[in-house]
Protein backbone atom coordinates (compact mmCIF):
# COMPACT_ATOMS: atom_id res chain seq x y z
CA UNK A 1 0.00 0.00 0.00
CA UNK A 2 1.44 3.34 -0.97
CA UNK A 3 1.50 5.70 1.98
CA UNK A 4 3.73 8.67 1.36
CA UNK A 5 1.20 11.37 2.28
CA UNK A 6 -1.15 9.71 4.71
CA UNK A 7 -2.92 11.83 7.30
CA UNK A 8 -0.80 10.28 10.04
CA UNK A 9 2.83 11.54 10.09
CA UNK A 10 4.18 8.14 11.07
CA UNK A 11 2.88 6.69 7.81
CA UNK A 12 4.76 9.11 5.57
CA UNK A 13 7.47 7.31 3.64
CA UNK A 14 9.49 9.57 1.35
CA UNK A 15 11.11 7.61 -1.47
CA UNK A 16 13.97 9.25 -3.29
CA UNK A 17 16.00 8.11 -6.26
CA UNK A 18 19.17 7.42 -4.28
CA UNK A 19 17.47 5.31 -1.60
CA UNK A 20 16.56 1.72 -2.33
CA UNK A 21 14.96 0.79 0.99
CA UNK A 22 12.65 2.44 3.49
CA UNK A 23 10.89 1.41 6.70
CA UNK A 24 8.24 -1.19 5.99
CA UNK A 25 4.57 -0.52 6.62
CA UNK A 26 2.53 -3.23 8.28
CA UNK A 27 -0.66 -4.44 6.67
CA UNK A 28 -2.60 -2.95 9.56
CA UNK A 29 -1.62 0.53 8.41
CA UNK A 30 -3.79 0.16 5.34
CA UNK A 31 -6.93 1.11 7.23
CA UNK A 32 -5.64 4.67 7.59
CA UNK A 33 -5.42 5.04 3.83
CA UNK A 34 -8.91 4.00 2.92
CA UNK A 35 -11.45 6.69 2.00
CA UNK A 36 -13.65 7.84 4.84
CA UNK A 37 -16.84 6.66 3.12
CA UNK A 38 -16.88 3.25 1.45
CA UNK A 39 -18.59 3.14 -1.96
CA UNK A 40 -19.18 -0.06 -3.90
CA UNK A 41 -17.04 -0.57 -7.00
CA UNK A 42 -18.81 0.47 -10.15
CA UNK A 43 -21.44 2.43 -8.23
CA UNK A 44 -21.79 4.91 -11.08
CA UNK A 45 -22.29 2.22 -13.68
CA UNK A 46 -18.79 2.31 -15.16
CA UNK A 47 -17.26 -0.96 -16.42
CA UNK A 48 -14.76 -1.67 -13.65
CA UNK A 49 -12.61 -4.82 -14.01
CA UNK A 50 -12.76 -6.97 -10.87
CA UNK A 51 -9.05 -7.56 -10.43
CA UNK A 52 -6.94 -7.78 -7.30
CA UNK A 53 -5.58 -4.67 -5.63
CA UNK A 54 -1.98 -3.80 -5.16
CA UNK A 55 -1.04 -3.36 -1.51
CA UNK A 56 2.49 -2.20 -0.96
CA UNK A 57 4.18 -2.66 2.40
CA UNK A 58 7.41 -0.88 1.65
CA UNK A 59 8.50 2.17 -0.26
CA UNK A 60 9.81 2.09 -3.78
CA UNK A 61 13.18 3.55 -4.71
CA UNK A 62 14.40 4.63 -8.13
CA UNK A 63 18.01 4.59 -9.31
CA UNK A 64 19.13 6.07 -12.61
CA UNK A 65 21.71 3.88 -14.33
CA UNK A 66 24.13 4.81 -17.07
CA UNK A 67 23.62 4.23 -20.79
CA UNK A 68 19.85 4.66 -20.67
CA UNK A 69 18.81 6.25 -17.41
CA UNK A 70 17.36 2.93 -16.36
CA UNK A 71 15.23 3.17 -13.25
CA UNK A 72 15.28 0.56 -10.49
CA UNK A 73 12.32 0.29 -8.12
CA UNK A 74 11.91 -2.26 -5.35
CA UNK A 75 8.84 -3.01 -3.27
CA UNK A 76 7.55 -5.83 -1.13
CA UNK A 77 3.95 -6.56 -2.09
CA UNK A 78 0.99 -8.45 -0.69
CA UNK A 79 -0.55 -10.94 -3.07
CA UNK A 80 -3.09 -13.71 -3.04
CA UNK A 81 -2.32 -14.87 -6.58
CA UNK A 82 -0.38 -17.97 -7.50
CA UNK A 83 1.86 -18.78 -10.40
CA UNK A 84 2.74 -22.07 -12.05
CA UNK A 85 3.06 -24.98 -9.68
CA UNK A 86 1.17 -23.13 -6.97
CA UNK A 87 4.00 -20.65 -6.31
CA UNK A 88 2.86 -17.28 -4.98
CA UNK A 89 2.89 -14.58 -7.67
CA UNK A 90 3.65 -11.01 -6.67
CA UNK A 91 1.60 -8.23 -8.29
CA UNK A 92 3.35 -5.61 -10.35
CA UNK A 93 4.95 -2.64 -8.63
CA UNK A 94 3.15 -0.22 -10.96
CA UNK A 95 -0.38 -0.37 -12.29
CA UNK A 96 -1.70 2.05 -14.92
CA UNK A 97 -5.17 3.28 -13.90
CA UNK A 98 -7.50 5.04 -16.34
CA UNK A 99 -10.21 7.14 -14.68
CA UNK A 100 -13.83 6.82 -15.80
CA UNK A 101 -16.06 9.88 -15.58
CA UNK A 102 -19.46 11.12 -16.70
CA UNK A 103 -19.74 13.18 -19.86
CA UNK A 104 -20.30 16.93 -19.62
CA UNK A 105 -23.95 17.78 -20.47
CA UNK A 106 -24.31 18.35 -24.19
CA UNK A 107 -20.83 17.03 -24.97
CA UNK A 108 -20.76 14.29 -27.59
CA UNK A 109 -18.89 11.03 -27.24
CA UNK A 110 -16.99 9.20 -29.96
CA UNK A 111 -19.41 6.81 -31.59
CA UNK A 112 -20.24 4.16 -29.03
CA UNK A 113 -17.22 4.96 -26.87
CA UNK A 114 -17.20 7.35 -23.96
CA UNK A 115 -14.62 10.11 -24.07
CA UNK A 116 -12.66 8.65 -21.16
CA UNK A 117 -11.99 5.54 -23.27
CA UNK A 118 -10.16 7.48 -26.00
CA UNK A 119 -7.11 5.50 -27.25
CA UNK A 120 -8.04 2.58 -25.00
CA UNK A 121 -6.58 0.02 -24.70
CA UNK A 122 -3.72 0.57 -27.14
CA UNK A 123 -2.31 3.70 -25.46
CA UNK A 124 -1.60 2.03 -22.12
CA UNK A 125 -0.62 -1.28 -23.71
CA UNK A 126 2.06 0.36 -25.85
CA UNK A 127 3.16 2.63 -23.00
CA UNK A 128 3.44 -0.18 -20.47
CA UNK A 129 5.42 -2.25 -22.95
CA UNK A 130 7.76 0.70 -23.43
CA UNK A 131 8.13 1.24 -19.68
CA UNK A 132 8.95 -2.46 -19.27
CA UNK A 133 11.65 -2.25 -21.97
CA UNK A 134 13.13 1.14 -21.09
CA UNK A 135 13.19 0.91 -17.30
CA UNK A 136 13.44 -1.66 -14.54
CA UNK A 137 9.98 -0.84 -13.22
CA UNK A 138 7.99 -4.03 -12.72
CA UNK A 139 4.76 -2.79 -14.28
CA UNK A 140 1.53 -4.53 -15.22
CA UNK A 141 1.20 -4.70 -18.99
CA UNK A 142 -2.57 -4.19 -18.93
CA UNK A 143 -4.30 -1.13 -17.51
CA UNK A 144 -7.29 -0.85 -15.19
CA UNK A 145 -10.41 1.21 -15.88
CA UNK A 146 -11.70 2.64 -12.63
CA UNK A 147 -14.43 4.96 -11.43
CA UNK A 148 -13.38 7.86 -9.24
CA UNK A 149 -15.72 6.45 -6.61
CA UNK A 150 -14.09 3.02 -6.69
CA UNK A 151 -12.65 2.32 -3.26
CA UNK A 152 -9.65 0.60 -4.85
CA UNK A 153 -8.40 3.89 -6.29
CA UNK A 154 -6.61 4.50 -2.99
CA UNK A 155 -4.42 1.48 -3.68
CA UNK A 156 -2.77 3.11 -6.70
CA UNK A 157 -0.59 6.26 -6.70
CA UNK A 158 -1.07 7.13 -10.39
CA UNK A 159 -4.26 7.87 -12.33
CA UNK A 160 -4.74 8.97 -15.95
CA UNK A 161 -7.71 10.92 -17.28
CA UNK A 162 -8.07 11.65 -21.00
CA UNK A 163 -10.32 14.08 -22.90
CA UNK A 164 -11.03 16.00 -19.69
CA UNK A 165 -12.31 18.88 -21.80
CA UNK A 166 -15.53 16.90 -21.75
CA UNK A 167 -15.68 15.58 -18.19
CA UNK A 168 -18.29 16.24 -15.54
CA UNK A 169 -17.63 15.66 -11.85
CA UNK A 170 -20.40 15.34 -9.28
CA UNK A 171 -19.88 16.85 -5.85
CA UNK A 172 -19.19 13.38 -4.46
CA UNK A 173 -16.64 12.62 -7.18
CA UNK A 174 -14.90 15.96 -6.64
CA UNK A 175 -14.67 15.29 -2.92
CA UNK A 176 -13.31 11.79 -3.48
CA UNK A 177 -10.73 12.98 -6.03
CA UNK A 178 -9.62 15.74 -3.64
CA UNK A 179 -9.13 13.19 -0.87
CA UNK A 180 -7.20 10.88 -3.19
CA UNK A 181 -4.84 13.66 -4.29
CA UNK A 182 -4.27 15.12 -0.83
CA UNK A 183 -3.41 11.68 0.51
CA UNK A 184 -0.62 11.30 -2.02
CA UNK A 185 -2.32 10.41 -5.28
CA UNK A 186 -1.14 11.76 -8.63
CA UNK A 187 -3.39 12.63 -11.58
CA UNK A 188 -2.22 13.05 -15.16
CA UNK A 189 -4.71 14.67 -17.56
CA UNK A 190 -4.19 14.66 -21.31
CA UNK A 191 -5.68 15.21 -24.77
CA UNK A 192 -7.88 18.27 -24.50
CA UNK A 193 -7.59 21.34 -26.64
CA UNK A 194 -8.67 24.94 -27.00
CA UNK A 195 -10.48 27.51 -24.89
CA UNK A 196 -13.85 25.74 -24.67
CA UNK A 197 -12.40 22.47 -23.42
CA UNK A 198 -10.10 24.32 -21.02
CA UNK A 199 -13.11 26.06 -19.47
CA UNK A 200 -14.94 22.75 -18.97
CA UNK A 201 -11.87 21.14 -17.41
CA UNK A 202 -11.35 24.06 -15.04
CA UNK A 203 -15.00 23.96 -14.01
CA UNK A 204 -14.55 20.40 -12.83
CA UNK A 205 -11.16 20.99 -11.22
CA UNK A 206 -12.49 24.01 -9.31
CA UNK A 207 -14.94 21.65 -7.65
CA UNK A 208 -12.01 19.50 -6.58
CA UNK A 209 -9.76 22.36 -5.44
CA UNK A 210 -11.66 25.66 -5.21
CA UNK A 211 -8.78 27.26 -3.29
CA UNK A 212 -5.73 25.97 -5.17
CA UNK A 213 -4.41 27.71 -8.28
CA UNK A 214 -3.58 26.07 -11.57
CA UNK A 215 -0.07 27.25 -12.44
CA UNK A 216 2.51 26.74 -15.14
CA UNK A 217 5.01 24.08 -14.04
CA UNK A 218 8.46 25.69 -13.68
CA UNK A 219 11.16 24.44 -16.03
CA UNK A 220 13.29 23.30 -13.08
CA UNK A 221 10.54 21.29 -11.41
CA UNK A 222 11.69 17.77 -10.44
CA UNK A 223 9.02 16.24 -12.65
CA UNK A 224 11.11 17.29 -15.65
CA UNK A 225 14.30 15.93 -14.07
CA UNK A 226 13.45 12.81 -12.06
CA UNK A 227 14.64 10.43 -14.81
CA UNK A 228 14.93 12.22 -18.15
CA UNK A 229 16.26 15.77 -18.29
CA UNK A 230 13.59 17.52 -20.34
CA UNK A 231 14.54 21.08 -21.28
CA UNK A 232 12.54 21.72 -24.45
CA UNK A 233 8.80 21.17 -24.63
CA UNK A 234 7.47 20.71 -28.17
CA UNK A 235 3.76 20.35 -28.77
CA UNK A 236 2.95 16.63 -28.87
CA UNK A 237 0.30 16.31 -31.59
CA UNK A 238 -2.41 13.74 -32.09
CA UNK A 239 -2.57 11.45 -35.08
CA UNK A 240 -4.36 14.19 -37.04
CA UNK A 241 -0.89 15.69 -37.56
CA UNK A 242 -0.19 12.88 -40.03
CA UNK A 243 -3.23 13.83 -42.12
CA UNK A 244 -3.30 17.64 -41.77
CA UNK A 245 0.26 18.68 -40.93
CA UNK A 246 -1.14 20.74 -38.04
CA UNK A 247 0.17 19.96 -34.53
CA UNK A 248 -2.80 21.70 -32.87
CA UNK A 249 -6.53 21.08 -32.58
CA UNK A 250 -9.32 23.67 -32.43
CA UNK A 251 -7.82 26.93 -31.11
CA UNK A 252 -5.22 25.12 -29.01
CA UNK A 253 -2.24 26.60 -30.78
CA UNK A 254 0.17 26.71 -27.82
CA UNK A 255 1.00 23.74 -25.56
CA UNK A 256 1.00 24.23 -21.80
CA UNK A 257 2.32 22.08 -18.96
CA UNK A 258 0.38 23.18 -15.91
CA UNK A 259 -0.19 21.74 -12.50
CA UNK A 260 -1.68 21.91 -9.02
CA UNK A 261 0.58 21.59 -5.96
CA UNK A 262 -0.11 20.57 -2.39
CA UNK A 263 1.02 22.54 0.66
CA UNK A 264 4.43 20.83 0.64
CA UNK A 265 5.18 21.64 -3.00
CA UNK A 266 4.33 18.19 -4.33
CA UNK A 267 2.75 18.19 -7.77
CA UNK A 268 -0.62 16.47 -7.41
CA UNK A 269 -2.03 17.12 -10.90
CA UNK A 270 -0.03 17.43 -14.11
CA UNK A 271 -2.02 19.03 -16.94
CA UNK A 272 -0.96 18.35 -20.52
CA UNK A 273 -3.02 20.97 -22.37
CA UNK A 274 -3.17 21.36 -26.15
CA UNK A 275 -1.32 18.11 -26.73
CA UNK A 276 -2.01 14.39 -27.02
CA UNK A 277 0.48 12.10 -25.32
CA UNK A 278 -1.94 9.20 -25.55
CA UNK A 279 -1.82 9.27 -29.35
CA UNK A 280 1.98 9.41 -29.26
CA UNK A 281 2.05 6.30 -27.07
CA UNK A 282 -0.54 4.48 -29.15
CA UNK A 283 1.05 5.22 -32.54
CA UNK A 284 4.64 4.56 -31.56
CA UNK A 285 4.93 1.88 -34.25
CA UNK A 286 3.53 3.98 -37.11
CA UNK A 287 6.48 5.19 -39.23
CA UNK A 288 4.61 8.30 -40.39
CA UNK A 289 4.16 9.54 -36.83
CA UNK A 290 7.31 11.52 -36.06
CA UNK A 291 9.79 9.75 -33.80
CA UNK A 292 10.62 12.97 -31.97
CA UNK A 293 7.07 13.18 -30.60
CA UNK A 294 6.83 9.55 -29.56
CA UNK A 295 10.23 9.72 -27.86
CA UNK A 296 9.31 12.80 -25.88
CA UNK A 297 5.87 11.43 -24.96
CA UNK A 298 7.46 8.31 -23.48
CA UNK A 299 10.01 10.43 -21.60
CA UNK A 300 7.23 12.51 -20.07
CA UNK A 301 5.30 9.40 -19.08
CA UNK A 302 8.29 7.74 -17.44
CA UNK A 303 9.05 10.91 -15.50
CA UNK A 304 5.42 11.20 -14.40
CA UNK A 305 5.26 7.58 -13.28
CA UNK A 306 8.49 7.70 -11.29
CA UNK A 307 7.52 11.05 -9.77
CA UNK A 308 4.15 9.63 -8.69
CA UNK A 309 5.86 6.64 -7.09
CA UNK A 310 8.58 8.61 -5.31
CA UNK A 311 7.01 11.89 -4.18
Amino acid sequence: MWARRAKHPELRVRCIAARAHAPALSRAHSRFLRPSVAVHAGALGYPVPMTGTLRKRSAMGAAALAAGLVVGLSADSWSSGTGEGGARRQPAEFQFVRLAYNRYPGMAGFGQLERWLTDWPEAEQFLMGGVRRLTRIDNALEGLNMSIMDERLFDYPFAYAVEVGGWYLSDAEAERLREYLLRGGFLMVDDFHGSTEWAIFVEGMRKVFPDRPIVDIPADDPIFRVVHEIDDHPQIPGIQYFYTGRPYERDGFTPHWRGIYDDDGRLMVVINFNMDLGDAWEHADIPEYALQYTTRAYQYAINYIVYAMTH
